[in-house]
């Protein structure tokens, strides 16, 4: 007859356990993926939202979609999540001016010309703008 030693199960470290990712990160994770690869399949939909100020709204609309992919990857992998939560947060801060941008030129052309469409658009970029507070602090919570 063999005996069997008991085998000791691993206990977790605060370094090697895997915290799963929060919903709001989830959220922000699947806004970056699907924002990201129309960032690069549709360019022309996000260049008028680039601020005036900036040069060559193409390459920067390219660029961020890049990045955003680049969080949505990082925030899914947990071994690259401690940079990518910051990373994501910064990002959002980043486009923020964007957002602005959008939401002002919604404003304007409702202003210009009454529509339905143009209402509803001219909402909805205002109503994002304080939207971005939770989404960069899920983004930043996420690397922790």
């Amino acid at each position: 007859m063999t005996r069997r030693l008991p085998t000791a199960t691993p206990r977790p470290t605060a370094r090697s356990a895997v915290r799963p990712l929060g919903r709001g990160a989830r959220v922000v994770a699947a806004a970056f993926l699907v924002s990201g690869v129309v960032h690069l399949v549709r360019p022309r939909v996000f260049e008028p939202a680039v601020p005036r100020v900036l040069p060559r709204p193409r390459g920067l609309v390219l660029a961020s979609g890049v990045a955003e992919l680049a969080c949505a990857a990082g925030l899914a992998v947990p071994a690259t999540r401690r940079v990518a939560g910051p990373a994501s947060a910064a990002l959002l801060a980043a486009v923020f001016p964007a957002n602005v941008q959008m939401a002002v030129d919604g404003v304007g052309g409702l202003a210009r010309h009454r529509s339905r469409d143009r209402a509803v658009r001219a909402a909805v970029t205002l109503a994002r703008l304080p939207l971005q507070w939770p989404l960069i602090r899920w983004a930043w919570s996420a690397g922790r």
